[in-house]
């Protein structure tokens, strides 16, 4: 009775540095990789052991990086930390019309330009269950020296308070649990009513009213619609 939007969601996903969203994205992934595609930002910060070149980031110079912004390369772009992150234009309305659901893993900054540009995007901020947690996972990453954690820890605190921009938060303490809310929040987004093209009825009214007048021998449960 209700034919939905096959629009693919465009899903922004932020998070301070060493709250897991990349965690929560993977699951996401593995829970439905038919029907959700990640958009791989582009960034010039050096890469990590950890890092997968073209599925955690697509990694260039800062030179190359700007060359691309002349190129009107990015759908938006951003500078957090000394580094520049960008989320490329490519692929990304191709796979919405084709109703494929997009994730954009981004800082707090890109996201609020996409929802300049995108303002019907879902957008969902992971937190940390406490500040004291994000930072101890930040020095088990073993990757930043004291002084880069401090100054990602900074900008973790302002970023924070961008919370009240984002349409929904979610407090990643048990990664199974973060992933199974925002699972829940994709799925209610679907059955937003601004999703619905339309609102038919497969019965004539006036059919299902005549039955009930001619039926003599009325019972609910002879009712079969």
């Amino acid at each position: 009775m209700i034919k939905q939007n096959s629009r693919g969601t465009l899903i922004v996903i932020s998070a301070p540095s060493g709250c897991g969203k990349g965690s929560v994205i993977n699951g996401l992934l593995k829970n439905d990789s038919k029907n959700r595609w990640l958009s791989v930002s582009t960034t010039s910060r050096p890469i990590r052991d950890n890092d997968i070149p073209g599925k955690t980031y697509n990694f260039v110079t800062k030179e190359e990086f700007e060359q691309k912004i002349e190129e009107g390369y990015f759908l938006e772009y951003t500078n957090y930390v000394g580094n520049y992150y960008g989320t490329p234009k490519e692929f990304i309305g191709e796979k919405l019309k084709a109703g494929i659901d997009v994730i954009l893993e981004i800082e707090i900054e890109g996201a609020n330009n996409i929802k300049k540009l995108i303002p019907e995007a879902l957008f969902i901020f992971i937190m940390p269950p406490s500040l004291k947690v994000m930072v101890q996972r930040l020095k088990n990453r073993g990757t930043d020296s004291k002084e880069k954690i401090l100054e990602r820890f900074h900008t973790a605190y302002k970023e924070i308070n961008e919370v009240t921009k984002y349409n929904y938060v979610v407090v990643n303490d048990v990664l199974e649990d973060a992933i199974d809310k925002v699972e829940a929040i994709i799925k209610s987004e679907k059955c937003r009513v601004d999703r619905i093209e339309e609102v038919f009825l497969d019965t004539k009214e006036e059919e299902i009213h005549e039955l009930l007048i001619d039926d003599k021998d009325f019972v609910n449960e002879d009712i079969k619609i």
